[in-house]
C-alpha cells in the first residue's frame, strides 16, 4: 500500500510537472540560470536509501545514410559549409515505411539483453519523443513490443531534453520505490517535419533512438545516478518550434466552429538564440547537477552532451575545463537525433569500451520549450 500510494503521488506530481513545465524558470532564454534555493529532488539518494543505476543500453538507427553531398543536391549548400557550421557529416533518415516505434522497440530490446533483464520484471517504461507515429503516444506499444507487458508506459515530450528528463523521473519512480526495473528510450524522427527547402533545418537533423534499463540499487552502491537538475522556459518558444496549424470550418449551427484539417508547419529555429541558450544555461546546469552530486567538473571522466553542434559542445567543454578528448560525441555520423542522441552516443561509446566501470559522466541535454537538464552519472561496469 505504501508503494502504491507513493506511485501515486508521483504519477500527479509527474503530470502536473508536464502541465506546468514552461513557468518553472522566468526570464530571456539568452539570460544566465539565476542561482535558486537548491531543490531536495536534485539530489537522487541519501545514505541508506534507494537508488536508480543503468545496467544496460541498446541503440537503433535506420539504414539509409545520408551523407552532405546528397544534400547539395536538394538545397543550396555545401559538405563544406554543414561540416564546418555544424560538425555534421552524415545524418541516417527513417524509411517512409518505418516507424519510430520499431526504431525503439529494437534499442529496448536490445537494452534488455545487455542488462540480462526478463521483459517482464520491467514496471515502467518511459518513452521520450517529439515525433511519436501516434500523437496519444508510443510508449505503450513500445512496451507490449519487446515484452514488457506488466509495465505502465507513458511518453514524456522535452523535445532534445527529453531523454535526460526521462531519466530524472524515472530514477525519482525507482527511489521511492514505486518500481525496481524501469525502460527509459529517446527516440525522434524529426526528418519527417523538417523543411527540405530550408538549408539551416534540414542539414542538422537525423533520426533514431537509444534506450536504457535502469533498476533499484541501495544507495550505498557506487554505481548509479547521482545527481541531476532540471529547468524550462517558456519565453524562448520562439526561438525553436514546431507549431500546428488547424483548419477551422464553420458547421452552420450553434456548434462552434471545429478543426476538420491540420497540419503541422516545419520546424522553425533561431539559430543565434538557441547557440546564445546552450553555451549559457548548459554549463550553469551541469554544475547544478554536479553540486548535488557532490562532485565537480575535476571528477568527471565523460563529458556527453545533446549532440546538436559541435561549436556548442566545444563552447559548453572549455567553459567546464573539460578537454574535448573527454567529450562523447557521434554528431558528424548521426546529425541531431533530438531525444535519441544522448542514449545513441552512449551506446557507442559503451559497446567500445570507451566508458570503464566506475567512469563519471556529466550528461546534460537542451532544447525546445525551453528545457535543458543534466545528470550525472557513475557507470555500472555493464
Amino acid at each position: 500500500m505504501v508503494a502504491a500510494s507513493r506511485a501515486f503521488r508521483s504519477i500527479a506530481l509527474l503530470i502536473s510537472l508536464s502541465s506546468c513545465a514552461g513557468f518553472l524558470l522566468a526570464g530571456a532564454p539568452s539570460t544566465p540560470v539565476q542561482r535558486r534555493e537548491r531543490r531536495a529532488g536534485g539530489v537522487v539518494a541519501a545514505h541508506g536509501e534507494l537508488r536508480a543505476s543503468i545496467i544496460g543500453i541498446g541503440a537503433a538507427a535506420p539504414e539509409r545514410r545520408v551523407p552532405n553531398s546528397e544534400l547539395e543536391k536538394v538545397v543550396d549548400t555545401s559538405d563544406e559549409w554543414i561540416s564546418q557550421r555544424t560538425g555534421i557529416s552524415c545524418r541516417h533518415l527513417i524509411a517512409p515505411d518505418q516507424g519510430l516505434a520499431d526504431l525503439a522497440s529494437k534499442a529496448a530490446k536490445e537494452a534488455l539483453e545487455h542488462a540480462g533483464v526478463d521483459p517482464l520484471e520491467v514496471g515502467l517504461v518511459i518513452m521520450a519523443t517529439s515525433s511519436p507515429d501516434d500523437l496519444f503516444g508510443d510508449a505503450a506499444f513500445v512496451a507490449r513490443s519487446v515484452g514488457a507487458t506488466n509495465a505502465v508506459a507513458f511518453d514524456l515530450t522535452a523535445a532534445c531534453s527529453g531523454f535526460l528528463f526521462g531519466i530524472n523521473t524515472a530514477s525519482q519512480f525507482l527511489h521511492n520505490g514505486a518500481y525496481k526495473t524501469a525502460i527509459v528510450i529517446g527516440a525522434d524522427a524529426l526528418s519527417r517535419w523538417v523543411d527540405w527547402t530550408d538549408r539551416n533545418t534540414c542539414v542538422l537533423f537525423g533520426d533514431g533512438a537509444g534506450a536504457v534499463v535502469l533498476q533499484q540499487t541501495a544507495a550505498g552502491q557506487p554505481a548509479g545516478i547521482l545527481g541531476y537538475e532540471m529547468h524550462s522556459n517558456g519565453a524562448g518558444r520562439s526561438d525553436l518550434n514546431l507549431g500546428y496549424n488547424g483548419e477551422s470550418k464553420d458547421l452552420g449551427t450553434t456548434i462552434p466552429a471545429t478543426v476538420t484539417k491540420g497540419a503541422y508547419t516545419p520546424i522553425a529555429m533561431n539559430g543565434k538564440e538557441v547557440y546564445k541558450f546552450a553555451t549559457t544555461c548548459v554549463p550553469e546546469v551541469l554544475k547544478e547537477a554536479l553540486d548535488n552530486a557532490g562532485l565537480t567538473a575535476d571528477d568527471v571522466d565523460w563529458l556527453l552532451l545533446h549532440q546538436a553542434n559541435i561549436r556548442i559542445m566545444e563552447t559548453v567543454a572549455k567553459k567546464l575545463g573539460i578537454p574535448m578528448e573527454k567529450v562523447i560525441t557521434n554528431l558528424a555520423e548521426y546529425g541531431n537525433t533530438s531525444a535519441g542522441s544522448i542514449p545513441l552516443a552512449l551506446n557507442e561509446a559503451v559497446k567500445a569500451g570507451k566508458v570503464k566501470p566506475g567512469d563519471v559522466i556529466a550528461c546534460a541535454g537542451f532544447g525546445a520549450g525551453l528545457s535543458w537538464g543534466s545528470a550525472i552519472i557513475r557507470w555500472s561496469g555493464k
